[in-house]
């Protein structure tokens, strides 16, 4: 199934299959796509995510292909609504985020793009996790309102560029997000977006993440003139 909007962007359902299980995704390719973003959103979230969704547009008109994918089953979410564990498994997470990138590197419409990874919240943290496990893959990481204090010791050995954006009034999500930041030693960033709180939901914010992101991933997945491939 695809879909060809206005703006010239084939959206097509995939299903990617990993761990023994199928996870559901929409791939939504530009044009003139150079690279792609792959998505892991937060606890109790899913791929029709309203921010997520929002995020990926505003890659999408700046050229980016992106991937929103469900890293749970539809059997495992409705576990999950009850039990709220499996969305606290980074482990598993990570698992099922690196199983989406080996097909992103596969697929014959992305395997010659940059990978970057987007997360939200718990999926911050399988997201810098997942980066550890394909360090030649993924290209740049950006994580929004999340949990990177989740990925433990796996901080210190990321090694993509990565941008923490979070709001100016989510306070004890930045204490988190500054500890982690200390840890990474990589190309790092922390970007506080003022009046927001955790799901970004005030006039503006998801704006402003969605530019911190796009101009993150723009400089460290586009290809510019002035730069040989490499």
């Amino acid at each position: 199934m695809k879909r060809t909007t206005e703006s010239k962007v084939q959206e097509h359902l995939v299903s990617v299959t990993t761990d023994s299980v199928q996870l559901q995704g929409n791939l939504a390719l530009p044009v003139n796509a150079q690279a792609v973003v792959l998505f892991a959103h937060g606890s109790g979230s899913s791929r029709f995510s309203p921010r997520n969704r929002y995020v990926a547009g505003v890659l999408q008109q700046a050229s980016l292909a992106t991937l929103l994918i469900d890293l749970l089953t539809p059997e495992e979410e409705a576990v999950d609504i009850h039990t709220g564990h499996l969305r606290f498994d980074i482990g598993l997470l990570a698992s099922r985020l690196v199983g989406a990138t080996n097909w992103l590197m596969q697929n014959p419409a992305t395997e010659h793009m940059k990978i970057g990874y987007f997360g939200a919240s718990t999926g911050s943290a399988a997201a810098l996790l997942a980066a550890t496990e394909r360090p030649n893959g993924v290209g740049a990481i950006v994580s929004r309102g999340g949990r990177p204090d989740l990925a433990g010791s796996a901080l210190s050995r990321v090694q993509a560029p990565t941008l923490l954006i979070v709001g100016g009034h989510d306070f004890p999500v930045i204490e988190m997000n500054r500890n982690a930041l200390a840890q990474l030693q990589t190309e790092k960033q922390l970007e506080i977006v003022p009046g927001a709180t955790h799901l970004f939901e005030e006039p503006g914010a998801l704006e402003a993440v969605a530019r911190l992101a796009s101009q993150w991933f723009g400089r460290y997945l586009m290809p510019t003139s002035t730069l040989s491939a490499h």
